[in-house]
């Protein structure tokens, strides 16, 4: 390859950072599973803890990741913090998430380099209307 192509994979590559950064800030179960919930509506630390069945220091955790990646934003209410997606595109992420995954058969599951799911994915408890 001359140094042209090389120069081409490089910028290429620098063009991708953000995505990468997006997607491993996904790639988390428990952030992943964080925000899927605040995809339906906004919520405290305290109605994640019940609803993932994670200790509050966990929730806390991967709440403030994603607010430093700037896909969460919290909202003070008296000594109440309500937190919800910063974007609403995220959703469409998902959504496109879940057309590919049906469309491949979920392929990526059976891979023996990305798959199978962590085992520990939290599991979402209905929440109290």
């Amino acid at each position: 390859m001359d140094s042209a192509g090389s120069d081409t994979v490089e910028s290429g590559r620098e063009g991708l950072k953000g995505a990468v950064a997006l997607f491993h800030s996904l790639s988390d179960p428990t952030r992943l599973a964080i925000t899927r919930r605040l995809a339906g509506g906004q919520a405290r630390v305290v109605d994640l803890t019940r609803e993932l069945g994670l200790p509050q220091s966990t929730v806390s955790t991967h709440v403030s990741c994603l607010r430093d990646c700037g896909l969460v934003v919290g909202r003070a209410e008296g000594r109440q913090m309500f937190y919800s997606l910063t974007r609403p595109e995220l959703m469409d992420l998902f959504a496109a998430a879940e057309t590919l995954l049906a469309a491949t058969g979920n392929a990526v599951a059976l891979c023996p380099t990305c798959g199978p799911p962590p085992a520990n994915l939290p599991r979402m408890r209905p929440r109290d209307e």
